[in-house]
Protein backbone atom coordinates (compact mmCIF):
# COMPACT_ATOMS: atom_id res chain seq x y z
CA UNK A 1 0.00 0.00 0.00
CA UNK A 2 1.75 3.36 -1.07
CA UNK A 3 0.57 6.32 1.30
CA UNK A 4 1.65 9.60 0.92
CA UNK A 5 2.19 12.17 3.33
CA UNK A 6 4.32 15.77 1.59
CA UNK A 7 2.40 18.15 -0.42
CA UNK A 8 5.79 18.26 -2.38
CA UNK A 9 5.00 14.77 -3.76
CA UNK A 10 4.94 14.73 -7.83
CA UNK A 11 1.60 12.83 -7.87
CA UNK A 12 0.26 15.31 -5.57
CA UNK A 13 1.33 18.17 -7.39
CA UNK A 14 0.21 16.94 -11.10
CA UNK A 15 -3.54 16.44 -8.81
CA UNK A 16 -3.61 20.01 -8.20
CA UNK A 17 -2.31 20.80 -11.66
CA UNK A 18 -5.61 19.18 -12.90
CA UNK A 19 -7.36 21.74 -11.60
CA UNK A 20 -6.30 23.85 -14.67
CA UNK A 21 -8.26 23.28 -18.11
CA UNK A 22 -4.91 23.31 -20.12
CA UNK A 23 -3.79 20.62 -18.24
CA UNK A 24 -6.28 18.61 -18.27
CA UNK A 25 -6.16 18.71 -21.81
CA UNK A 26 -2.82 17.69 -22.02
CA UNK A 27 -2.85 15.11 -19.61
CA UNK A 28 -5.95 13.81 -21.10
CA UNK A 29 -7.48 12.85 -17.34
CA UNK A 30 -9.36 14.50 -14.89
CA UNK A 31 -10.53 14.63 -11.22
CA UNK A 32 -13.64 13.39 -9.93
CA UNK A 33 -14.43 13.02 -6.08
CA UNK A 34 -16.93 11.54 -3.54
CA UNK A 35 -18.39 8.06 -3.43
CA UNK A 36 -21.35 8.20 -5.50
CA UNK A 37 -19.32 9.32 -8.50
CA UNK A 38 -16.32 6.62 -7.96
CA UNK A 39 -18.86 4.02 -7.72
CA UNK A 40 -20.44 5.13 -11.32
CA UNK A 41 -16.85 5.47 -12.59
CA UNK A 42 -16.31 1.82 -11.71
CA UNK A 43 -20.39 0.89 -12.34
CA UNK A 44 -19.74 2.51 -15.89
CA UNK A 45 -16.44 1.12 -16.52
CA UNK A 46 -14.58 4.57 -16.77
CA UNK A 47 -10.94 4.05 -17.45
CA UNK A 48 -9.99 4.71 -13.57
CA UNK A 49 -6.01 5.87 -13.38
CA UNK A 50 -5.94 5.48 -9.66
CA UNK A 51 -8.05 6.26 -6.74
CA UNK A 52 -7.01 8.50 -4.15
CA UNK A 53 -8.24 7.66 -0.44
CA UNK A 54 -7.47 9.47 3.34
CA UNK A 55 -5.97 6.96 5.61
CA UNK A 56 -8.95 7.30 7.34
CA UNK A 57 -11.76 6.50 5.50
CA UNK A 58 -11.72 2.56 6.43
CA UNK A 59 -11.83 3.68 10.34
CA UNK A 60 -14.69 5.90 9.67
CA UNK A 61 -16.52 3.05 7.49
CA UNK A 62 -17.88 6.35 5.43
CA UNK A 63 -17.61 3.88 2.15
CA UNK A 64 -20.30 0.62 1.89
CA UNK A 65 -17.52 -2.83 1.93
CA UNK A 66 -18.96 -3.88 -1.14
CA UNK A 67 -17.35 -0.79 -2.85
CA UNK A 68 -14.44 -1.00 -0.88
CA UNK A 69 -13.67 -4.57 -2.72
CA UNK A 70 -14.05 -2.75 -6.27
CA UNK A 71 -11.88 0.03 -5.03
CA UNK A 72 -9.17 -2.59 -4.12
CA UNK A 73 -9.39 -4.20 -7.53
CA UNK A 74 -7.88 -0.21 -8.95
CA UNK A 75 -4.49 1.23 -8.52
CA UNK A 76 -5.27 2.71 -4.76
CA UNK A 77 -2.86 5.57 -2.97
CA UNK A 78 -3.42 6.58 0.44
CA UNK A 79 -2.68 10.12 2.07
CA UNK A 80 -2.99 11.78 4.95
CA UNK A 81 -6.02 13.47 6.49
CA UNK A 82 -4.37 16.71 6.01
CA UNK A 83 -3.29 15.89 2.80
CA UNK A 84 -6.79 15.30 1.61
CA UNK A 85 -8.00 18.63 2.20
CA UNK A 86 -5.22 20.09 0.67
CA UNK A 87 -6.61 18.54 -2.60
CA UNK A 88 -11.01 18.36 -2.18
CA UNK A 89 -12.66 20.82 -3.89
CA UNK A 90 -15.76 20.09 -1.65
CA UNK A 91 -16.50 21.44 1.83
CA UNK A 92 -17.19 18.03 3.26
CA UNK A 93 -15.48 16.00 1.64
CA UNK A 94 -15.73 11.96 1.97
CA UNK A 95 -12.29 10.93 1.88
CA UNK A 96 -12.49 9.78 -1.83
CA UNK A 97 -11.21 11.10 -4.96
CA UNK A 98 -10.30 9.20 -8.44
CA UNK A 99 -8.27 10.44 -11.70
CA UNK A 100 -9.88 9.55 -14.84
CA UNK A 101 -9.28 8.90 -18.55
CA UNK A 102 -11.21 11.62 -20.35
CA UNK A 103 -13.41 10.56 -24.02
CA UNK A 104 -11.14 9.72 -26.72
CA UNK A 105 -9.95 12.72 -28.97
CA UNK A 106 -11.35 10.85 -32.07
CA UNK A 107 -15.22 10.28 -30.89
CA UNK A 108 -17.24 10.25 -33.85
CA UNK A 109 -20.97 11.93 -34.34
CA UNK A 110 -24.11 8.97 -34.23
CA UNK A 111 -26.20 10.02 -36.61
CA UNK A 112 -28.41 6.91 -35.51
CA UNK A 113 -30.42 9.02 -32.74
CA UNK A 114 -33.63 11.11 -33.32
CA UNK A 115 -32.26 13.80 -31.76
CA UNK A 116 -29.06 15.66 -31.28
CA UNK A 117 -28.17 18.35 -28.16
CA UNK A 118 -25.71 21.35 -29.35
CA UNK A 119 -24.82 23.29 -26.73
CA UNK A 120 -23.36 27.68 -28.37
CA UNK A 121 -21.34 28.68 -25.55
CA UNK A 122 -23.10 27.58 -22.50
CA UNK A 123 -20.65 28.92 -20.01
CA UNK A 124 -22.21 28.09 -16.75
CA UNK A 125 -19.99 24.87 -14.98
CA UNK A 126 -23.81 24.39 -13.28
CA UNK A 127 -25.97 24.85 -16.26
CA UNK A 128 -23.71 22.66 -18.34
CA UNK A 129 -23.41 19.86 -15.61
CA UNK A 130 -27.33 20.23 -15.55
CA UNK A 131 -27.75 19.78 -19.05
CA UNK A 132 -25.51 16.69 -19.31
CA UNK A 133 -27.48 15.05 -16.66
CA UNK A 134 -30.97 15.86 -18.86
CA UNK A 135 -29.47 14.37 -21.59
CA UNK A 136 -28.40 11.15 -20.16
CA UNK A 137 -31.73 10.85 -18.56
CA UNK A 138 -33.76 10.99 -21.57
CA UNK A 139 -31.40 8.43 -23.15
CA UNK A 140 -28.85 10.60 -25.25
CA UNK A 141 -25.06 9.10 -24.71
CA UNK A 142 -23.63 12.51 -26.85
CA UNK A 143 -23.98 15.91 -26.88
CA UNK A 144 -22.30 18.32 -29.35
CA UNK A 145 -20.30 21.54 -27.20
CA UNK A 146 -18.54 24.77 -29.06
CA UNK A 147 -14.96 25.15 -28.50
CA UNK A 148 -16.47 28.62 -26.01
CA UNK A 149 -18.86 26.91 -24.15
CA UNK A 150 -17.41 25.71 -20.32
CA UNK A 151 -15.30 22.87 -19.80
CA UNK A 152 -17.23 19.72 -19.36
CA UNK A 153 -14.47 18.17 -17.03
CA UNK A 154 -14.30 21.34 -14.73
CA UNK A 155 -14.87 19.89 -11.30
CA UNK A 156 -18.43 21.54 -10.69
CA UNK A 157 -19.18 20.05 -14.16
CA UNK A 158 -18.47 16.73 -13.17
CA UNK A 159 -20.16 16.86 -9.58
CA UNK A 160 -23.34 18.05 -11.20
CA UNK A 161 -23.88 16.03 -13.64
CA UNK A 162 -24.56 13.17 -10.92
CA UNK A 163 -22.62 10.31 -13.21
CA UNK A 164 -23.87 11.13 -16.65
CA UNK A 165 -20.14 12.18 -17.40
CA UNK A 166 -19.91 8.84 -17.60
CA UNK A 167 -22.11 7.97 -19.98
CA UNK A 168 -22.64 10.96 -22.26
CA UNK A 169 -19.76 11.35 -24.84
CA UNK A 170 -18.34 15.25 -25.10
CA UNK A 171 -17.94 15.89 -28.74
CA UNK A 172 -16.09 19.20 -28.59
CA UNK A 173 -16.69 21.15 -32.28
CA UNK A 174 -13.53 23.43 -33.46
CA UNK A 175 -16.61 25.25 -36.09
CA UNK A 176 -19.80 24.68 -34.63
CA UNK A 177 -21.32 25.87 -38.01
CA UNK A 178 -18.92 23.43 -39.75
CA UNK A 179 -19.68 20.86 -37.36
CA UNK A 180 -23.97 21.55 -38.10
CA UNK A 181 -23.48 21.08 -42.03
CA UNK A 182 -21.51 18.01 -41.75
CA UNK A 183 -24.79 17.06 -39.63
CA UNK A 184 -26.89 18.40 -42.31
CA UNK A 185 -25.73 16.00 -44.62
CA UNK A 186 -27.36 12.89 -42.45
CA UNK A 187 -30.58 14.82 -42.98
CA UNK A 188 -30.96 16.44 -39.72
CA UNK A 189 -32.37 20.06 -39.73
CA UNK A 190 -31.28 22.35 -37.42
CA UNK A 191 -33.30 24.22 -34.91
CA UNK A 192 -33.17 27.26 -32.56
CA UNK A 193 -34.86 28.58 -29.94
CA UNK A 194 -36.11 32.05 -30.72
CA UNK A 195 -38.41 34.89 -30.39
CA UNK A 196 -39.04 35.33 -33.77
CA UNK A 197 -41.18 33.02 -34.45
CA UNK A 198 -45.01 31.71 -33.95
CA UNK A 199 -43.96 27.88 -33.87
CA UNK A 200 -43.49 26.50 -30.35
CA UNK A 201 -42.00 22.79 -29.21
CA UNK A 202 -45.21 21.61 -29.34
CA UNK A 203 -45.24 22.55 -33.14
CA UNK A 204 -42.37 20.07 -34.41
CA UNK A 205 -42.13 16.46 -34.71
CA UNK A 206 -38.76 15.64 -33.13
CA UNK A 207 -36.77 13.39 -35.15
CA UNK A 208 -34.17 13.78 -37.13
CA UNK A 209 -33.38 17.46 -35.61
CA UNK A 210 -30.20 19.07 -33.68
CA UNK A 211 -31.34 21.49 -31.05
CA UNK A 212 -29.32 24.28 -30.03
CA UNK A 213 -29.25 25.69 -26.75
CA UNK A 214 -27.22 28.91 -26.55
CA UNK A 215 -25.21 31.36 -24.52
CA UNK A 216 -26.83 32.52 -21.06
CA UNK A 217 -26.52 36.32 -21.84
CA UNK A 218 -26.40 36.39 -25.83
CA UNK A 219 -28.53 33.43 -26.88
CA UNK A 220 -27.09 31.71 -30.44
CA UNK A 221 -25.38 33.02 -32.39
CA UNK A 222 -26.75 35.01 -35.07
CA UNK A 223 -25.02 33.05 -37.77
CA UNK A 224 -25.91 29.64 -36.70
CA UNK A 225 -30.01 31.24 -36.13
CA UNK A 226 -29.24 32.33 -39.92
CA UNK A 227 -28.42 28.59 -40.77
CA UNK A 228 -31.09 27.18 -38.69
CA UNK A 229 -33.83 25.41 -40.51
CA UNK A 230 -36.75 25.84 -37.74
CA UNK A 231 -36.92 28.22 -34.97
CA UNK A 232 -38.93 27.36 -32.12
CA UNK A 233 -40.19 29.11 -28.92
CA UNK A 234 -40.89 27.98 -25.34
CA UNK A 235 -45.11 29.18 -24.71
CA UNK A 236 -45.17 31.60 -21.67
CA UNK A 237 -48.30 32.96 -19.77
CA UNK A 238 -46.23 35.40 -17.59
CA UNK A 239 -44.34 38.42 -18.01
CA UNK A 240 -40.54 36.70 -18.45
CA UNK A 241 -39.70 36.11 -21.63
CA UNK A 242 -36.58 33.94 -21.04
CA UNK A 243 -35.46 30.80 -19.02
CA UNK A 244 -32.29 29.44 -17.68
CA UNK A 245 -30.15 27.60 -20.15
CA UNK A 246 -30.78 24.30 -18.46
CA UNK A 247 -34.21 24.69 -17.53
CA UNK A 248 -35.15 25.75 -21.36
CA UNK A 249 -33.23 22.44 -22.65
CA UNK A 250 -35.21 20.74 -20.25
CA UNK A 251 -38.41 21.75 -21.01
CA UNK A 252 -37.43 21.06 -24.80
CA UNK A 253 -36.38 17.69 -24.05
CA UNK A 254 -38.91 16.28 -22.12
CA UNK A 255 -41.50 17.81 -25.03
CA UNK A 256 -39.42 15.11 -27.56
CA UNK A 257 -39.98 12.64 -24.26
CA UNK A 258 -43.10 13.31 -24.76
CA UNK A 259 -43.53 12.51 -28.53
CA UNK A 260 -41.65 9.71 -28.36
CA UNK A 261 -43.83 7.84 -25.48
CA UNK A 262 -47.12 8.72 -27.52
Amino acid sequence: MQKITSKDNEFIKHIKKLKDKKYRDLSNEYVIEGIKLVEEAIQEKATIKQIVLCDDCEKNAAIPKDLMYEIAKQECIYVTEKLFNYLTEVQTPQGILAIVEKNGQDIQIDYTKDIIVALDDVQDPGNLGTILRTVDSIGLTQILVSKATADAYNPKVVRSTMGAIFRVKIIECEDLKQTLKEIKKHKFKVVVSSLQTDNTIYDIHYHKKVIIIGNEANGIKQEIQDFADEKIKIPMLGKTESLNASVATGIILYEYVRQKRG
